[in-house]
């Protein structure tokens, strides 16, 4: 009998080591699988966090480049060509499914197809005049220009007097003689009626419907052409576009230079106007956008590098 209940006994104690063992065991796996678990959805909600900062990341990407649609219509001052260009095609580069077109038809042409509402824009390289204001068109200011006046490249002639440029273009002078150069006859170019360089040229100098052209032209180019080809010629443009085929002349001993117009010692300046039907903020979302574009870092950054003094 007391054989038996030792048996007994020592039966009993290996059943409670052996359960003991299992649940150790039973615990030590249920805690690692925690664990793994716990780290799974940790790095899962990590994973998650950053796609959603990705996903958002690129919706304000697309928003800032693609969220602008449409097209901006602009026509107007030839000699704004240059500038209306490189703004169309720096901000089509930026809002992919903008087209921004513009036509250079003169000042005057664009100021009227902005006050009829068939542009968006009229570009005037001059200032509006007080009837077109009271019309309703906003003088909207985007970069100065100089009007360079220019000659042959082999004129002995460097500088001029304001007072020898009126007398030239009035026609009381004739003869390059008479200023110090070689005995030829001036010719005296210039833009055609309703051209805005034509009309801050005369008004600058006083000279309104008082000039006595020998030819009268319908764009820059064709003035700075005109200019090149002909002996004893004479004619201004915009400061940006003049090239070496001809040679721009000092006026009052000031050369024709950005620095010089930025210090006002160039007398002959004049701004660069993108003319609206009421203010910019009354406009469309997407006129605005360009105006902002414009006149922000980049615009002026791009009137700058083209040779025109910056309105910031």
């Amino acid at each position: 009998m007391k054989k038996n209940s030792c048996k007994l006994i020592a039966l009993i104690g290996a059943c409670v080591l052996l359960t003991g063992a299992l649940t150790g065991c039973g615990n030590s796996d249920s805690s690692a699988f925690q664990g793994v678990s716990a780290s799974q959805e940790s790095t899962q909600s990590t994973q998650a966090a950053s796609s959603q900062e990705s996903s958002q990341a690129a919706q304000d990407a697309g928003t800032q480049t693609s969220a602008l649609s449409g097209t901006i219509t602009m026509s107007g001052s030839t000699s704004m060509e240059k500038l209306a260009t490189a703004l169309c095609e720096a901000f089509m580069e930026k809002y992919p499914d903008v087209t921004a077109t513009a036509e250079f038809t003169g000042s005057g042409a664009g100021i009227e197809a902005v006050s009829a509402g068939t542009v968006d824009i009229g570009n005037s390289s001059r200032n509006l005049k007080d009837e077109e204001k009271e019309a309703g068109v906003a003088e909207n200011i985007v970069a100065i220009d100089g009007i360079a006046v220019c000659v042959t490249p082999d004129s002995s002639v460097t500088n001029l007097t304001k007072d020898e440029l009126i007398s030239i273009y009035t026609g009381e002078i004739a003869n390059w003689k008479d200023l110090g150069g070689d005995d030829e006859p001036i010719v005296v170019v210039g833009r055609e009626a309703g051209s805005g360089t034509r009309g801050a040229f005369e008004e600058l100098l006083g000279i309104e419907d008082a000039c006595n052209y020998a030819n009268e032209l319908d764009s820059t180019g064709a003035v700075i052409a005109k200019v090149a080809s002909t002996p004893g010629a004479i004619g201004y443009a915009s400061l940006d576009a003049i090239d070496d085929t001809v040679k721009a002349v000092s006026l009052e001993g000031v050369e024709a230079t950005a620095e010089n117009i930025k210090a006002g010692s160039y007398f002959l300046c004049r701004p660069f106007v993108m003319a609206t039907k009421g203010e910019i903020s009354e406009q469309s979302e997407l006129v605005q956008a360009w105006f902002e574009f414009v006149l922000g870092d980049e615009g002026q950054a791009i009137a700058e590098n083209i040779g025109l003094i910056t309105v910031q």
